[in-house]
């Protein structure tokens, strides 16, 4: 069978702008409803963010889910009700397990909690949620810095609940059948695409082009559908680019 590629332009997407936060959803989200929209294999959200200077998501609870943070300008404070905290930064992997339950902020508070000099600079991140293949595990979380990894090129293992995986240097997710990969690719390089039933591309940055979809503006998603290894080719400034590998979907009714 032929792949499926269905593209997914950034001005598409559904897009909440408040006085702090600019954000645009691949998924339905919050008040924006699509029941036709809803995942993608396993993945349930993925959040473009723009968060303001000294603003955030205040303390609100998760259940059951995989919830992975990739920041792409500035910092990002966490704060969870197990006990973690801390600022997550460009190439800083990190995943939260909601499991039980877990309450968390997510704040750009201008370096307040590092002690840092004050800035008033906005911080950038794409959140993104899987569904966990147990319910009702322990809450967790985990981070990890993948900058040396990103800086030899290639696709970087971000995250992963593969069993080929289990002795990688990735954060693990309690998902064993789903990876994200990232890969910073340089002007005009060509990166092969992941075959996998169900894989989404979401270019965080740059521009690039895509074999079967064509170009690809920053925002922009594919959803591909049995990909057979594509090619990826980033534009003259380069691309950062997140995609995830996944071999079951969401079951519904």
């Amino acid at each position: 069978m032929a792949s499926a590629l269905d593209v997914r332009r950034s001005g598409e997407r559904f897009h909440t702008r408040a006085g702090w936060l600019d954000s645009r959803h691949s998924f339905s989200f919050s008040r924006h409803w699509d029941p036709k929209n809803t995942h993608f294999g396993l993945l349930l959200v993925s959040n473009d963010d723009v968060v303001a200077p000294g603003t955030g998501f205040d303390t609100h609870p998760h259940r059951d889910m995989e919830i992975i943070t990739w920041v792409l300008d500035g910092g990002l404070v966490h704060q969870d009700s197990e006990g973690h905290n801390g600022v997550i930064y460009p190439g800083l992997a990190q995943r939260m397990s909601a499991g039980t339950g877990i309450l968390h902020s997510e704040k750009n508070d201008s370096w307040t909690l590092t002690g840092r000099p004050a800035h008033q600079d906005p911080v950038h991140f794409v959140q993104m949620w899987v569904i966990p293949d147990e319910a009702g595990i322990k809450p967790g979380y985990e981070q990890l810095d993948i900058n040396d990894e990103l800086a030899r090129g290639g696709w970087t293992t971000l995250a992963s609940g593969l069993p080929r995986h289990a002795h990688q240097r990735a954060i693990g997710i309690r998902q064993k059948h789903a990876a994200l990969h990232v890969a910073r690719i340089r002007p005009a390089e060509t990166l092969p695409i992941v075959t996998a039933p169900f894989t989404h591309l979401f270019l965080a940055r740059g521009s690039a082009e895509l074999e079967g979809a064509g170009p690809l503006a920053t925002g922009d998603a594919v959803r591909i559908t049995g990909a057979e290894g594509q090619r990826i080719t980033a534009g003259p400034d380069g691309a950062e680019v997140l995609m995830w590998e996944m071999h079951a979907a969401v079951t519904t009714g």
